[in-house]
């Protein structure tokens, strides 16, 4: 296991990871080697004039959260206040930023450079913002966030870990669209996918649970639900992706809190005509105002649309059955993709959360092996297999954590390049 430059970073392993949104920078300091989180939070409404003033929670486990408030400007800003308290006299958790081994950056746009994790270069970064036209909300704050730990932390490593990454296995016939192929070439235009980073980690502890289970690794075939505000569902054989619901953006696929996931695209011109609206527009409104909140009228929160069902509100019992059916067709499809089903993943704040949601969607997954124990189903908390015993396939709750997953991939990037050099010296 090498150091990092000169032996002037010995052996550590302690991985900061940044998952910058436009007016927002998410943490955690963690320990890889015990894979335990050392401190945690959210700098919040960054750069953003409002009466209510910028923050920055900060958390030690199995304490109370601290938050400071004041007026951040800027990503690098906050970036600045994280490395005070993670390194404060009191409440810090390291004693100065040379404790920090590598620092590893969530990146949602990789297009079809990047097949897996980086050590972050000039060119890299470059490469990040040609892709911000397929990303505009994520490249350009990820992009800040790296250039303020390379400011505020000269000399540590930084890593890229693209959400892209894990989908890039996916077949030409998965990927490809069936469009004009001057368009596909000129412009790129293809699946990527996304939450990669999530399935990723998912599909690696259900195989690691179906080993246990007398089933090979190369045999594992897994359909994974990330299933949050924004949802996507991959179809998984031997670690390799075949198909993936989000496309050439987060909008195909599944319904969403506020994404409308597949409509006819005709759609759009059909609207652009008669209610006189641009293109732009209509995108705009089923990025923004469809899934969920469209079909409710009310919310995008699933659990407020459960009490409304509860309650006897059509609209909400008729999105909730919208969004159940969609996730129940695509794993129809996958299903039949992968020649099979080892293991059905819920994962993310409603897969891991809503037992209703896991009930809806797995009514009538009999006809391909799949037995929901409804039991164990209300009774589950964390990881479980809430599958009957009797079930040909495994239906597993695993709580997602793509902190971990990015710290994993930067530390291991971080030290085969320092082991390539030293090969090289």
């Amino acid at each position: 296991m090498p150091p990092f430059s000169d032996g002037d970073r010995g052996m550590r392993a302690n991985v900061l990871v940044i998952n910058c949104g436009s007016s927002s920078v998410k943490y955690e300091l963690i320990d890889i080697e015990q894979e335990q989180v050392l401190a945690s939070g959210l700098a919040d409404r960054i750069g953003v004039a409002t009466e209510v003033q910028a923050s920055i929670s900060y958390e030690r486990p199995g304490e109370a959260p601290y938050t400071v408030s004041g007026e951040f400007p800027s990503h690098q800003a906050a970036v600045s206040k994280i490395l005070e308290l993670l390194t404060d006299k009191e409440r810090g958790v390291i004693a100065g930023v040379q404790e920090i081994a590598v620092v590893g950056h969530r990146v949602v746009h990789g297009g079809d450079e990047f097949t897996g994790a980086v050590l972050i270069t000039p060119e890299v970064m470059r490469a990040v913002e040609r892709w911000a036209d397929l990303a505009p909300l994520h490249n350009p704050p990820n992009l800040q966030g790296i250039r303020a730990c390379a400011e505020l932390i000269p000399g540590v490593p930084a890593v890229a870990v693209f959400d892209t990454a894990f989908h890039a296995s996916m077949p030409r016939e998965a990927y490809l669209y069936a469009i004009p192929r001057e368009w596909v070439e000129r412009f790129a235009l293809r699946r990527y996918g996304f939450h990669g980073t999530s399935h990723h980690y998912v599909y690696l502890r259900a195989e690691e649970y179906l080993r246990g289970r007398g089933v090979e690794a190369a045999s594992a075939r897994v359909i994974t639900c990330h299933l949050g505000n924004g949802c996507s569902m991959a179809a998984v054989r031997a670690g390799a992706v075949l198909d993936t619901s989000m496309g050439f953006t987060p909008l195909e696929g599944l319904v969403m809190g506020t994404r409308s996931g597949d409509v006819d695209p005709a759609i759009v011109g059909y609207l652009n005509e008669r209610l006189g609206i641009s293109a732009e527009e209509v995108v705009t409104a089923l990025n923004k105002k469809s899934g969920l909140l469209g079909l409710s009228g009310s919310s995008s929160d699933m659990r407020d649309l459960l009490t409304r069902r509860a309650q006897g509100d059509q609209r909400a019992r008729e999105a909730i059955a919208v969004y159940c059916y969609r996730i129940k067709k695509y794993i129809g499809a996958y299903a039949v993709a992968l020649g099979g089903v080892e293991a059905l993943v819920f994962t993310a704040g409603v897969g891991e959360h809503s037992a209703d949601i896991r009930e809806q969607v797995c009514e009538g997954l009999g006809v391909i092996g799949l037995w929901l124990d409804q039991e164990a189903n209300r009774a589950c908390k964390g990881f479980a297999d809430i599958a009957t015993a009797e079930s040909r396939g495994r239906i597993l709750v695993i709580p997602t954590n793509e902190e971990l997953m990015i710290a994993r991939q930067a530390l291991q990037v971080a030290r085969d390049a320092a082991q390539g050099r030293e090969t090289a010296a």
